[in-house]
């Protein structure tokens, strides 16, 4: 699994327009094969930031059913008019560390 982490700055007075645009946008991205969730975040201290979790099977999920597809095109379209600059993504997978959390004691653990 690999997680994109997307950082997303909108126009000052266009984090309605960007949300609005986000809901309309979303079955795009949701509906990729190879997409396992998507979730979108809303800063607190920045509320024209927006942080865009997505999971991806592989990021050949990401870029071959995705990225590279009309989708990708469809969903620039939408929300690109709310954007402040391009977003910033990167990509994450999990870090093995040779041992199973401990619930008790891992910070992230839900």
């Amino acid at each position: 699994m690999v997680l994109e982490v997307t950082l997303i700055d909108v126009l000052p007075g266009r984090a309605d327009d960007f949300v609005a645009a986000y809901q309309m946008a979303r079955p795009m991205l949701a509906g990729a094969p190879g997409c396992r969730s998507v979730r979108l975040k809303r800063g607190i201290e920045s509320a024209n930031r927006f942080v865009l979790l997505v999971e991806w099977d592989s990021m050949d999920a990401h870029e071959h059913n995705f990225r590279r597809t009309e989708r990708f095109a469809q969903w620039r379209a939408l929300i690109g008019g709310s954007l402040a600059q391009p977003p910033l993504a990167e990509f994450f997978t999990d870090a093995h560390t040779g041992s199973r959390p401990d619930a008790d004691h891992d910070f992230f653990a839900g």
